[in-house]
């Protein structure tokens, strides 16, 4: 995809970090703008900021988790603008403790929003995307923890695996298709967003047990710290507008994790046991 003004691109977990710096630099190609988010204030705020900057947005209160906040966020996208030819499936949340003892609702709040957010997008707006038959693209936010494991993060570690699995297996179908659509999924580390304060947006059934847990605790500081010392989102949003532009699959925002990733593949040809690196930086 080449051409950016005057089309319309869809973000998801707009109001903040990843998503706000990809709607700000869609806006500044000349893209018309839906936000979407589940926190109605900032998501307000967000739309004000950009629509006086001269961006043209539409404002969405959207829950990903929830199939039907979906469908009407594409009815509003289509009623408005007539056609999305970038989705940017960015919504999500954080979670984390001793597998077998997170909650039940935790689990289900995690993959609702980190895994079922995205197949609901790719579901209510890829067949639309298709139909209307323009070059188009979607870009489904995963993790580096959706390529590499770590203990105490279950949960996010299913979900995100799930994301890069379905984004891989939608590049095959749209190659097979010869769709003009096609599809990346952003693998980022480090970014100075607040995914570290999920918890706001946490329901209440969704607490974890582990949260007085020693060991958990620390994890937790160092992931909030290494979160604010991480890159800038809007870094990051000029790595997915350079994938968008050149059909890159992969969007690696942290060379020095290669190392991590590729040990991890060479590990499986070799049929070792799974070993933990750190997280590196």
């Amino acid at each position: 995809m080449k051409t950016f003004r005057d089309r319309v691109a869809v973000v998801t977990g707009g109001a903040s970090g990843i998503g706000r710096a990809l709607a700000e630099r869609f806006a500044a190609e000349g893209m018309k703008v839906v936000l979407a988010d589940v926190e109605e204030g900032p998501l307000a705020a967000t739309a004000a900021e950009m629509t006086a900057a001269g961006a043209t947005v539409l404002a969405v209160r959207t829950d990903v988790a929830v199939l039907a906040d979906v469908e009407a966020l594409a009815e509003r996208a289509w009623s408005s603008y007539g056609g999305v030819h970038v989705l940017c499936n960015n919504a999500g949340v954080g979670g984390g403790g001793l597998s077998w003892e997170v909650s039940d609702a935790e689990w289900h709040w995690v993959l609702g929003v980190n895994l079922w957010g995205v197949i609901h997008g790719v579901r209510t707006f890829v067949p639309r995307m298709l139909a209307g038959g323009d070059e188009g693209h979607v870009v489904n936010t995963a993790s580096v923890a959706g390529l590499s494991t770590a203990p105490g993060m279950g949960s996010y570690n299913v979900s995100k695996f799930g994301v890069v699995a379905l984004s891989e297996v939608m590049h095959h179908e749209l190659a097979m298709l010869g769709a003009k659509l096609k599809v990346s999924v952003l693998c980022p580390a480090w970014v100075n967003t607040r995914i570290a304060d999920a918890d706001r947006n946490r329901p209440a059934e969704a607490s974890s047990p582990n949260g007085a847990n020693p060991a958990f605790e620390a994890m937790r500081d160092m992931v909030r710290n290494a979160v604010a010392s991480g890159l800038p989102p809007a870094q990051v949003a000029e790595m997915v507008l350079g994938a968008i532009r050149d059909e890159r699959f992969y969007v690696l925002t942290h060379p020095d994790f290669l190392p991590l990733l590729r040990h991890r593949m060479e590990s499986i040809l070799e049929g070792e046991n799974p070993s933990f690196g750190g997280f590196g930086r």
